[in-house]
């Protein structure tokens, strides 16, 4: 007997002692998804082994399995022969294999490629399920408990522990979910504002706390403010509601500061809280507007669009300017749902993004590409409209071109401005992509355009001065002084020396008279046009800059660079839409304000007779590329022009001394000729002022270079006295009991721009036959000297003239002095654009209208005076 028939039986009694231990607990206490305990497999050596025990994944074993097998054998020895392994020498002639379709004896024909990779890809799928299958178990044992292998118990204990993992993360989830407080909030634990407040927990409480403060806060009487605004809104079936930011940064700080840093997040939770708490009121409002708008006000910080950088992108922020462009309105995609023409299934809503177009795939229903059409009827639409903001005449610096930008409008924002007026715009700084744009610089830069939350014109309200109750006090005090109206003049242009007459008509167009609506249908225009035409060096050009920085709202044009598209209106493309659109010119921003031309004498023709509809009726009337339309222009018109050869020629009439044709002139109020003449005692006393003035404006040593002027002052009044006899001294003690303090300037344009906003005075019990006969007198002597004509525009000039002296007192009624001071204005114009031949001579006959106004007499002695005087210093 050979020794392996004399170890076979030893080793198959220990195979079968070792079989029924290992099958025993392996049928009885393995449950039912659990998988085989038995040792690794042996592979046998012969051809005679079926393939599907190999291929088969439910006799393949787990690699876990078989180390932990392993580990557990280390106690009682290496087993050398595998489990069964008797069945290696066994037959298998009779057993045939189990995948039928496998002949490894007969002959195949060959696959075509179509077939071939189809059977290659069930093989590769069978190859990855198979090891997929096999690496699952291993990757839910846990390192922790490699050492206990308790492996019929194993997959409940996983199955358990991935219950408890769920358990634990629904825990986190209604953890997450809970309300914070409002000190918790601020406290903010997320690597950015927009990351925390995209937490529910946070989006609640937020929520929360904005219900409570629309609900609780209170005004100084105990009222709900905003109870009060939602009633209100309901009333009128509004769709916005505005909210201050003050009271919001008073009461809840962290919204505020929230709000401002990420309004993108905040505003439509606000949104929504808004409509919730108008349903308590309105249970039904839904039917009439499904959204309400949340309208921020009262921001701290305005920034003009010069101001404007990367930090400020996706911030609430308010900007101020001028709107030049303004399109249609278009409907855009709020909501958007989808068809598909293949299954014909409906697919939405999807939210559209103002920047970006939503797209579909592919179908959910039939998988399919599409094509896919708007569902019109089940899409929700917004409007749409895009304005151009350019900044506010006044802020532009010296030198440079002004900004602009492109403001978004929606929902019912639309409309709220128009070209030419002046806005305050509280908004979204967004940037977008341009195409156009990278395609300009050649980098990847992005477009920045402001999408508007909130819009309020300023031309109506004070320009942004926030008059206080001292500040009313102040200028109520200030009108009751018999004296403003010199005290007003004196105030205009303070460093200028003389030039009353100009700063009378100044301070009248400031003002301006009261505009008219004669009938309901025709418009009479109540701002003061003024023509300066004079010498150079006169100060002409300074007037013109002190008015500018003087004025609420005035925009700056020279004649040489000012055409007629450029001061009225001009049509052009609108880049995103292709449509025609209207940009305002000069005229049209000024509307409600001043415009000034200097240089009127060096337009052309063309461009000069653009205006004559816009300085009459006020509107400038546009027909080009099928628009059809009028703009407001209602400004005041005061230019500023140099005479034919540069020195004007007293010896020839007015119109003989510019290039104005007569339709051009009448359409002024108030022509002021500057001479520059030579007077000795006048221009010393020019000089003395000049010195003074640079001496108060040097920054370093004005104390100093003060005490010696006030020197050189006195010194000059003493020469002055041992040169001027008796009469002059008189002259001069009547000068300085003059008002001699200006009005401040900040105070000054406060009072103006109350006058203009709450003064509205009247003509009542006029002098109406005094006012004719100066009508016929001006008439007749105009057609004798052959000066320019006396029209009616010339009559309604006197009475606009009378209300601006009335709005200097803030009178509610024009008295008979502002008739005679305004009969005075207009008599020294006329009288002051004649020749020199009969200029004394109109003096002289006009003089019973002039001595009417108060304090003509003395004004009258005192240049009889000032005249004298000078004769004697000249005979000297």
């Amino acid at each position: 007997m050979s020794a392996a028939n004399r170890g076979r039986p030893a080793t198959n009694g220990r195979k079968r002692g070792r079989d029924a231990e290992d099958n025993a607990p392996s049928s009885a206490a393995a449950p039912p998804s659990s998988p085989p305990a038995s040792s690794p497999p042996v592979f046998p050596q012969n051809d005679d082994v079926e393939e599907d025990d190999i291929l088969d994944p439910e006799d393949g074993l787990i690699p876990d399995l078989d180390d932990a097998d392993e580990m557990a054998e280390d106690d009682a020895g290496i087993d050398l022969f595998g489990n069964n392994y008797d069945r290696d020498y066994e037959r298998g002639e009779d057993k045939g294999y189990r995948g039928a379709y496998i002949d490894d004896e007969g002959d195949y024909d060959d696959l075509d490629l179509a077939a071939r990779r189809q059977l290659d890809a069930r093989l590769n799928r069978r190859d990855r399920e198979i090891a997929r299958e096999r690496r699952m178990p291993a990757a839910f044992l846990p390192d922790e408990d490699e050492d206990v292998m308790d492996l019929t118990r194993q997959p409940r204990r996983r199955r358990h522990r991935y219950d408890e993992d769920q358990e634990d993360e629904m825990m986190h989830d209604d953890v997450m979910n809970e309300e914070l407080s409002l000190e918790a909030l601020a406290d903010v634990k997320a690597a950015s504002l927009t990351d925390w407040v995209a937490q529910p927990a946070v989006h609640k409480t937020i929520a929360r706390e904005f219900k409570a403060f629309l609900t609780e806060y209170t005004d100084g009487n105990g009222t709900s403010v905003y109870g009060v605004r939602i009633r209100t809104l309901g009333e009128v079936n509004a769709e916005s509601l505005e909210v201050a930011w003050d009271h919001l940064s008073e009461s809840k700080p962290t919204l505020a500061y929230f709000l401002v840093n990420v309004p993108t997040e905040i505003l439509p939770i606000f949104d929504a809280v808004a409509l919730d708490v108008t349903l308590y009121h309105y249970p039904d409002y839904e039917r009439i507007h499904s959204e309400l708008h949340v309208r921020i006000t009262d921001l701290p910080v305005s920034y003009t669009l010069r101001q404007l950088r990367q930090s400020h992108l996706n911030c609430l922020l308010r900007v101020s300017g001028v709107v030049t462009r303004r399109t249609g309105v278009f409907p855009q995609l709020k909501y958007v749902k989808f068809d598909c023409m293949k299954c014909g299934i409906t697919l939405g809503p999807f939210p559209q993004d103002s920047s970006s177009e939503v797209k579909l795939s592919y179908c959910q229903n039939c998988q399919s590409r599409g094509p896919f059409t708007v569902n019109s009827e089940k899409t929700v639409y917004r409007n749409y409209q895009k304005l151009t903001l350019q900044e506010s005449p006044g802020t532009v610096p010296a030198g440079r071109l002004p900004r602009h930008r492109e403001v978004i409008l929606l929902w019912d924002l639309i409309d709220s401005a128009k070209p030419g007026e002046e806005v305050e715009i509280t908004g979204v700084y967004r940037n977008n992509y341009d195409a156009q744009l990278n395609n300009k610089n050649g980098f990847p830069v992005f477009a920045t355009i402001l999408e508007a939350n909130h819009v309020v014109k300023s031309h109506d309200q004070l320009a942004g001065f926030r008059l206080t109750e001292a500040d009313e006090r102040d200028i109520r005090a200030l009108s009751r002084d018999p004296k403003i109206v010199e005290q007003i003049v004196q105030s205009i242009a303070p460093s200028i020396y003389g030039h009353d007459d100009i700063k009378t008509a100044v301070a009248l167009s400031l003002f301006g008279g009261v505009s008219k609506m004669a009938q309901g249908k025709h418009s009479i225009r109540g701002d003061i046009n003024i023509l300066l035409l004079g010498d150079p060096g006169t100060a002409k050009s300074q007037v013109l800059k002190y008015i500018e920085h003087t004025a609420h709202r005035a925009v700056f044009a020279t004649g040489q660079g000012a055409s007629a598209v450029g001061l009225t209106a001009s049509v052009r493309r609108d880049p995103m839409t292709q449509e025609w659109t209207l940009e305002g010119g000069a005229l049209v921003l000024a509307d409600r304000g001043t415009c000034l031309i200097d240089e009127f004498d060096k337009m052309n023709d063309q461009d000069r007779t653009s205006i004559h509809e816009a300085m009459e009726q006020q509107t400038i009337s546009i027909s080009k590329a099928g628009i059809v339309t009028t703009l407001q222009a209602r400004c005041a018109v005061i230019a500023a022009a140099n005479p034919i050869g540069g020195r004007y020629k007293g010896s020839v009439p007015f119109s003989q001394n510019v290039e104005l044709t007569e339709p051009i002139l009448s359409r002024f109020d108030i022509l002021c000729v500057v001479r520059d003449t030579v007077d000795p005692a006048e221009d010393e006393r020019l000089a003395n002022f000049v010195v003074n003035s640079h001496g108060r404006a040097h920054p370093v040593h004005s104390s100093a270079l003060g005490a010696q002027t006030q020197s050189t002052a006195a010194a000059n009044e003493q020469h002055m006295e041992v040169d001027v006899d008796d009469e002059s001294q008189a002259a001069a003690a009547a000068a300085a009991q003059r008002p001699t303090s200006p009005i401040a300037q900040e105070l000054l344009r406060k009072y103006i721009l109350y006058a203009r906003e709450h003064c509205r005075p009247k003509l009542y019990q006029i002098d109406q036959d005094k006012i004719a006969r100066l009508f016929a007198d001006m008439r007749r002597e105009s057609l004798a000297t052959g000066a320019y004509p006396i029209t009616v525009r010339h009559l309604e000039s006197i009475l606009r003239i009378a209300e601006a002296f009335a709005k200097m007192r803030l009178a509610e009624y024009c008295t008979s002095g502002d008739i005679d001071r305004a009969i005075a204005v207009a008599v020294d114009s006329f009288v002051g654009s004649q020749k020199m031949s009969c200029k004394k001579a109109l003096a002289r006959a006009f003089a019973k209208y002039t001595l009417a106004r108060p304090g003509a007499v003395k004004q009258r002695a005192a240049a009889g005076r000032r005249a004298r005087g000078r004769e004697v210093g000249v005979g000297a």
